[in-house]
């Protein structure tokens, strides 16, 4: 557990004291990595084994994600060029492509919102195989996030029972999120585009789920029947950044977890 201490605040204080009580109410067998920064100070920092590498889920959208906006940048992708959807592609779990008929139109800008918005497995598979496995962990690699990696596309059980799993850690993805927001990679535009991709997240289920309807949370979730994940920028009075991964115990109580801990985090970046 580490708490960035110079320039200590009596937030900083308060934030470590109350998910430090939080964390320690929970029963042994439930596992959970937490990273929480300030977008307004910098010294505001909780981490909890937020270097411990977790299966990403979902989450690992984030990256495929921001390599589709380099590409869009270097003119190597047109977010506005057709791709023909054919049978091959589909996959099953989440998403709505699954459902569209044979060569059926849609633009790269369409299947990136749908991979993030609805979590589509179908768009993402296209991505994976489109951009590149390894070129999106050369990015991953660039950016400096040593931990993570994309080892596997969506739905491919024998690969995640063979250990061919995507992981992610806490803390990288707050990394990953903090350089979009901060316009640090790909155009101040794109990392725009990115934003509000994020703010329109389907899955409410976690960070906004006891969060006030008002509040604007740009997220991306993910879930396993082992894990369930969210990683986002939330828009409170002070910005701040929170991804959390949750294992060790039903879905339905991770999302619990992952709420309580978003709104204990809101309340002290919002007084």
């Amino acid at each position: 557990m580490v708490l960035n201490t110079s320039g200590q605040s009596r937030t900083a204080t308060a934030l470590t004291d109350s998910i430090t009580a939080y964390l320690h109410r929970l029963p042994s067998t439930t596992r959970v990595s937490i990273a929480v920064k300030s977008l307004a100070d910098s010294n505001i920092v909780f981490t909890y084994h937020a270097d411990e590498r977790v299966p990403s889920a979902s989450v690992i959208k984030l990256p495929i994600m921001l390599e589709t906006m380099e590409r869009a940048k270097a003119g190597t992708l047109d977010l506005d060029e057709i791709h023909i959807l054919t049978d091959s592609e589909k996959t099953g779990g989440d998403g709505v492509l699954k459902t569209y008929s044979h060569r059926s139109r849609i633009s790269y800008r369409d299947l990136l919102r749908l991979m993030m918005v609805y979590s589509d497995n179908t768009a993402t598979n296209i991505f994976i195989n489109e951009l590149g496995r390894d070129a999106i962990n050369q990015r991953i690699r660039a950016l400096g996030l040593t931990q993570s990696q994309l080892n596997r596309v969506m739905m491919d059980t024998l690969a995640a029972k063979q250990g061919r799993e995507n992981y992610v850690t806490a803390r990288e993805m707050n990394r990953l999120l903090e350089m979009i927001y901060r316009h640090q990679v790909a155009t101040p535009e794109l990392c725009e585009q990115m934003l509000t991709i994020l703010k329109e997240n389907a899955d409410t289920a976690t960070i906004p789920r006891l969060l006030p309807k008002d509040v604007v949370i740009a997220h991306k979730t993910g879930t396993l029947s082992y894990i369930r994940g969210d990683a986002g920028v939330v828009y409170a009075k002070k910005p701040f950044l929170l991804s959390i991964f949750v294992q060790g115990t039903s879905t339905f109580e991770a999302e619990r977890i992952i709420a309580e801990m978003a709104l204990q985090c809101y309340k002290l970046f919002s007084s």
